[in-house]
């Protein structure tokens, strides 16, 4: 946790604020905070800045919050997904929201198995419990944008052209014919990701005809939690 990233529904009055039971355990047991000492702290969706501890009784802490300075721009790197194993949601989520995406769509695909739609971690407060976590980690306050699409062919054809909006779109996909990913981009891009095993040739076709054009990335097949960072690094120039 680099940040306190402070809820309105812990808001007291004035500059003060009430921590959670896990804010408190890491101000005490970890940063190990006397009153009087600071810490990083921002206010969701808001501003970033220093929260002063004011008083720590048995398990309340109390901090006073000053507000200094926006958070990091987003990425301007929205990011089409195959629903990745259950396990491994949580990775994901964390990192794509810690290296500042803020447009997610968690799509099906052929390879993608069914019960993964069923799995309790795709319950919203979980999804979000997951995307703080990655703001906590990067300093950053404002959480993404995320959409499920349980169904491939409707949201490609209905919903993506407008979702991904302009700027350039790639999909990263194995083959020699295709151009290798280019590098250190800064002007809006959508990227698609497959599932492990890759997108069908079906599911290639449809996204191409959606404007999206195949660009290899290395010979290795590589994990999608490994997969992610790896493109993001490559594509995007990381503020």
């Amino acid at each position: 946790m680099n940040l306190l990233l402070l809820h309105p529904d812990q808001h007291l009055y004035d500059a003060l604020w009430r921590l959670n039971a896990r804010q408190c355990d890491h101000v005490r047991t970890v940063l190990k905070l006397a009153e009087g000492q600071q810490c990083r702290a921002g206010l969701l969706g808001e501003s970033t800045g220093f929260a002063t501890i004011k008083s720590i009784k048995n398990k309340e802490v109390l901090v006073e919050f000053k507000p200094e300075s926006q958070p990091m721009p987003p990425l301007p790197l929205s990011l089409l997904m195959a629903l990745p194993r259950p396990k491994m949601l949580k990775r994901i989520l964390i990192d794509a929201t810690s290296l500042g995406i803020k447009r997610i769509v968690l799509i099906n695909s052929w390879k993608v198995d069914k019960s993964y739609w069923q799995t309790p971690n795709l319950k919203a407060d979980l999804l979000r419990e997951k995307m703080i976590l990655g703001l906590e980690q990067a300093r950053d306050t404002r959480l993404p944008e995320l959409i499920l699409a349980p169904r491939f062919k409707p949201f490609v054809e209905d919903s993506l052209g407008k979702w991904a909006g302009s700027g350039q779109r790639i999909l990263a996909h194995p083959g020699d014919d295709y151009p290798t990913l280019p590098c250190d981009l800064s002007e809006p891009v959508t990227l698609a990701v497959g599932p492990e095993g890759g997108w069908t040739d079906y599911e290639v076709d449809m996204l191409q005809r959606q404007g999206f054009a195949c660009h290899r990335f290395g010979a290795r097949i590589l994990r999608v939690e490994t997969a992610l960072p790896a493109l993001v690094g490559r594509l995007m120039r990381l503020p």
